[in-house]
């Protein structure tokens, strides 16, 4: 598979297209999931990032925003037909919950309308919690049962990387299943973006008005950043699932080859990364082009100063 066609299946910037890949994706795991009330969710969602759901304003965070929430989304949905392809049975109430968990899961950095302090950002810390609470007080709106908001709520307790999975409550060996996959789904989706790199220096930020990491500068996030590639393969072991089975047997499915393409990219990333860190004496934003990111976020950092 060749690099243009490896940065279309991370890359997908328009929802509609997005929505459109995962929408293929439903009727392979299950035909009764239905198809309409996700979508209905989806597009709740989009209104909820873009601030035009009541009550809450537009999502202010650069690194945990609408493109991450659709990526992780697309990702826990090509992970559930992996494993439904090596066999597990997903009802479609599971698949529901569990695809309803990965669009909200850091819904909880979005902030209330009358919250004019700072941004989002500042929830850091409890941002899981505020997510489930927020499908608890919105899921019913959405349409979902009563058992899919509380196998949701768990499903995305899942993605916070301090609590022991061992001990969250799950109303079925399923949902704890779909909590495993959602926790790898969120990482597998951060990694592989390809503006990742960039995304760091935004996620600075974000980590500087939280009061969370052990960052000084904007170019240190960059310089601690190899060692998170460990955390994350410790990650996936933790989890026992079978994620690169899982996904290789989703892309060979969708003539994508027989690779996890989620590994590729990330082990890319991480290559490229190390490279232009090996220069100790070069400024490594200067390699991170992409996406415009370094020149807004400095440029937003002088405007504040």
């Amino acid at each position: 598979m060749n690099r243009r066609r490896i940065t279309d299946i991370f890359q997908i910037d328009s929802p509609l297209t997005l929505w459109g890949e995962v929408n293929k994706i439903l009727p392979l795991i299950s035909p009764g999931v239905q198809t309409a009330s996700l979508h209905r969710i989806f597009n709740s969602v989009n209104n909820l990032y873009h601030g035009n759901y009541p009550g809450y304003r537009a999502c202010n965070t650069g690194y945990h925003d609408f493109s991450h929430a659709t990526a992780a989304f697309l990702a826990m949905a090509r992970l559930i037909h992996g494993a439904a392809i090596d066999g597990a049975i997903f009802s479609a109430s599971d698949v529901v919950a569990g695809l309803t968990a990965a669009i909200l899961h850091d819904a909880g950095y979005i902030q209330d309308a009358d919250d004019r302090e700072g941004t989002g950002a500042k929830h850091k810390a409890i941002h899981e919690q505020r997510s489930m609470e927020f499908l608890s007080r919105h899921g019913k709106s959405f349409g979902l049962s009563a058992e899919e908001i509380s196998a949701g709520r768990s499903i995305i307790r899942c993605t916070d990387m301090q609590t022991d999975i061992g001990s969250i409550s799950f109303a079925s060996r399923q949902a704890e299943f779909l909590g495993k996959i959602l926790a790898a789904a969120d990482l597998l989706a951060q990694l592989s973006d390809p503006l990742y790199l960039e995304k760091l220096l935004y996620l600075y930020h974000e980590c500087r008005e939280a009061g969370t990491g052990n960052y000084t500068t904007e170019t240190d996030i960059l310089i601690k950043a190899p060692p998170f590639y460990d955390v994350f393969e410790d990650r996936l072991k933790l989890l026992m699932i079978k994620t690169d089975r899982y996904l290789k047997l989703h892309f060979a499915s969708r003539s994508h080859g027989d690779q996890d393409l989620y590994r590729v990219a990330i082990e890319k990333h991480k290559h490229y990364l190390e490279n232009i860190l090996s220069n100790k004496d070069a400024d490594p934003y200067n390699h991170l082009r992409r996406g415009g990111i370094v020149e807004t976020v400095r440029r937003q950092t002088t405007i504040n100063n």
